[in-house]
């Protein structure tokens, strides 16, 4: 089946990886739709971009940690294009907060936004996926939350959470049609702008590629997951990290 009326969505796809991998999808004939919490014209410029490429873009704002919201960007997205056939949980938070000083708001903010909007959008849009008969969900991990972060016990529970759900979307609906899989990208440059220049300069030593992650590396990995070359690829972390971890 041609991808031509497939429709994207893909939270946090206003910058960086998020917006690298709209653009991909945009150009391999996916509409898409475009998410932020915020900065509205930067996610109005991703989708002027997804235009360009010959698709059709909706820009739907609204902060995946509130359950309402969320509702409403899939609400949104179903009501322009009739179907979600892709969906990239994208967004995340990685704040500091040590155990024992964290607040249980703070605690509960993170896991929201970094597990339970991935449930609330995969609960949202699978049974169009299942109708239809072929859908891919992409979920993202981290390197550090593999590994446990020390002082970030929420990103280390939430990533490990979207793994597990991960793991079980993969073997409930891999008959239906349906792929689930989850990326683990390493540094990658934009997003490691807050690092120090010395800091970075680490990164890019301790690098067994030479070399720090660019948005499009991540990118075009979700071009083969969405492929046809890619449909048997299914419940699999697939780390993108020049082999810092292997």
């Amino acid at each position: 089946m041609p991808c031509g009326q497939r429709t994207a969505l893909i939270t946090g796809s206003g910058q960086n990886i998020g917006r690298a991998i709209a653009l991909h999808l945009a150009k391999a004939g996916f509409n898409v739709v475009i998410n932020g919490s915020a900065k509205r014209d930067a996610c109005e410029a991703v989708a002027g971009e997804a235009r360009e490429a010959g698709v059709d873009a909706l820009v739907a704002m609204g902060d995946i940690g509130d359950r309402a919201a969320v509702h409403g960007v899939a609400e949104a997205a179903l009501n322009e294009f009739g179907r979600v056939d892709v969906l990239v949980n994208n967004a995340a938070v990685r704040p500091d907060g040590g155990f024992l000083e964290m607040s249980e708001d703070e605690w509960n903010r993170v896991l929201s936004i970094n597990f339970n909007a991935p449930f609330w959008l995969s609960r949202a849009c699978l049974p169009g996926m299942v109708e239809n008969g072929w859908g891919r969900i992409i979920n993202f991990t981290g390197m550090n939350a593999q590994q446990g972060y020390a002082g970030k016990p929420h990103v280390t529970v939430s990533k490990h959470a979207v793994w597990g759900l991960t793991k079980t979307l993969a073997k409930e609906f891999g008959r239906k049609g349906v792929t689930t899989n989850i990326i683990s990208p390493g540094t990658i440059v934009g997003e490691a702008a807050g690092h120090s220049a010395s800091a970075q300069e680490r990164l890019l030593a301790a690098n067994p590629s030479a070399r720090l992650g660019h948005p499009d590396d991540i990118a075009c990995l979700v071009d083969l997951l969405v492929s046809d070359g890619g449909s048997f690829i299914n419940g699999q972390l697939l780390q993108v990290n020049g082999g810092v971890v292997t």
